[in-house]
């Protein structure tokens, strides 16, 4: 655990110290027209950028398989190469930006996403393009989590769900048409072009980050090497043991022996990090309950229903006939809720708490899955499947915002980069993981020979779907906590409760200080709201 000096310092500053440069950083930022709105454009065109890139590469993977003639297991890499370099690098990603400047990492990230986009498009040989979506994948670890710690640096606390639910809103944005790009691109112009449509959104967002975001540090003055180096082959360890999994088998000792190791060096930085003056995530946070509760969902719902998806989009093509354009609009309905609701839930989370939301959105993606396990056959009609999509997608927007903001409201602003980096490496590691497992249950009652044979694997795989995401609904009803005041649990001996409540209470009187000074400006207030208005329009504020 850290010590009081360590816990509150902002580049080698004291906690008070470091509290009045943040305040004073804003005072610049907002009189030098880096306002919060163009934070939440920037951020959330980011986010969008990543979430839609992954999404359309699945919907071209037919097209990449007979253009490059590639195996299946080089196209499973070409997936499989991201989803590794961005599981493994998340907490990386973050723990740089809190070191080095979350700006400064965030625009590395943004142009180390653009090049390596590039790259992917100019590929002519499987070998390329897997090797460019890894450094995609590194690129977009360090760029997404940065993105929700920019914004909770840019929001204070009362306008803060708002500005979730419009970052989550535009992300919503991008699975919805994800689909429909991807199709579109494919079939009228090449597969190449899902990777050049990145280009000029990173082109533009670079200098914009240079010149409006605000610079902002973690908590400690150095960066903590050893749990670097334990993390970095514990999370690699266990999350290429999952995707091996999926095709070598649970036996395989290739897979049991990655899992291993990773959980090894995993407990291994576990340990060091419970005794670090200066970790790169304090073990603190999973002894606040709204924290861990949090993890506990957002691992769950990643695992159920994104398990489920992996399904369920191919059960659309491969069962039902749809091509991939067809699977996308009619998927509009899934996405399309997610849009609609997700802006709603960040609001209204900020004021009644996130647990209800997240209870409501894991038992209704559940009662979703459920509806579709049990209606799904070799023909069914669209019509059928209308309103349990509609369920899913309303369900998923209930846990994305408020679980953001569960998690930002667990620790102090300064802290927003470590929490943000843990909570995407647990949700992704969740993906994974769901996706593994129903592979397996998938693979051991059915499998890709005929229709009837997918629908016989597909069927109890959802099944193991809902019992997750159920599960994790009963987590949240049983373990009360709260989320509309950041870091009020205790997490420790008494003597050290006092301790936090006491820095905590410092930290209060200078950020309202900080906020009164700020607020005198009526002038640049207004500004600051007219282009959060503005920002919110242009992105879709009433999507999500």
């Amino acid at each position: 655990m850290s010590d009081a000096r360590g816990a509150g310092t902002v580049d080698g500053r004291g906690a008070g110290g470091g509290a009045r440069v943040d305040a004073r950083a804003s005072g610049r930022a907002a009189r030098g027209g880096r306002g919060s709105g163009w934070t939440l454009a920037i951020v959330s065109l980011a986010l969008f950028m990543a979430v839609l890139d992954n999404l359309v590469v699945s919907v071209a993977l037919p097209t990449i398989h007979r253009d490059l003639g590639a195996s299946i297991q080089s196209l499973e890499w070409t997936v499989n190469a991201y989803v590794l370099a961005y599981a493994v690098l998340l907490l990386t990603g973050a723990a740089l930006g809190d070191r080095f400047g979350r700006k400064r990492m965030f625009v590395v990230g943004l142009c180390v996403f653009t090049a390596a986009s590039a790259l992917a498009g100019l590929a002519r040989s499987t070998d390329l393009l897997v090797a460019a979506r890894a450094v995609q994948g590194a690129g977009a670890a360090i760029l997404t989590p940065l993105t929700l710690t920019l914004l909770a640096q840019a929001f204070p606390a009362e306008r803060r769900g708002m500005a979730i639910g419009v970052w989550s809103g535009v992300s919503g944005i991008a699975v919805a048409i994800g689909p429909l790009v991807g199709g579109a691109v494919v079939q009228g112009i090449s597969w190449h072009w899902i990777f050049w449509l990145n280009v000029p959104i990173g082109l533009v967002l670079a200098p914009l980050a240079v010149s409006r975001l605000s610079e902002s540090r973690g908590p400690y003055g150095s960066l903590d090497l050893r749990g670097l180096a334990l993390a970095l082959p514990g999370a690699f360890g266990v999350v290429f043991g999952l995707i091996r999994a999926q095709s070598l088998g649970w036996t395989s000792a290739t897979v049991l022996c990655s899992l291993l190791a990773g959980a090894l060096l995993l407990g291994a930085f576990v340990a060091w990090e419970l005794r670090a003056s200066e970790p790169m995530l304090p073990m603190s946070f999973f002894a606040k309950r709204s924290f861990a509760v949090t993890n506990v969902a957002s691992l769950t719902m990643y695992f159920g229903m994104f398990g489920s998806i992996f399904f369920l989009s191919q059960y659309m093509q491969d069962v039902l006939g749809n091509t991939p354009l067809q699977a996308g609009l009619k998927l509009l309905v899934w996405t399309g809720a997610t849009m609609l609701v997700a802006p709603l839930a960040g609001v209204f989370s900020e004021r009644l708490g996130s647990r209800p939301f997240m209870f409501a959105g894991l038992a209704l993606q559940a009662g979703a899955l459920a509806w579709l396990a049990s209606i799904i056959s070799t023909h069914v009609a669209y019509s059928q499947l209308i309103v349990p999509f509609a369920m899913a997608g309303a369900g998923m927007a209930l846990v994305f915002a408020p679980s953001a903001n569960a998690v930002l409201a667990s620790v102090r602003a300064e802290q927003a980069g470590q929490a943000s980096g843990a909570n995407n490496a647990i949700r992704e590691i969740g993906g994974v993981l769901g996706v593994a497992v129903l592979a397996s249950v998938f693979t051991g009652s059915g499998g890709y020979s005929s229709p009837h044979a997918f629908v016989a694997g597909v069927v109890p795989a959802v099944w193991v779907g809902v019992a997750v995401l159920a599960a994790g609904a009963l987590v949240v009803l049983a373990v009360p906590f709260s989320s509309r005041a950041p870091a009020r649990e205790a997490s420790g001996a008494p003597e050290a409760h006092d301790a936090v409540e006491t820095r905590e209470a410092h930290e209060a009187v200078e950020t309202r200080e900080a906020h009164g000074a700020v607020a005198r400006e009526d002038a640049l207030q207004d500004a600051a709201r007219g282009a959060l208005g503005e920002a919110a329009l242009a992105l879709g504020g009433e999507a999500a």
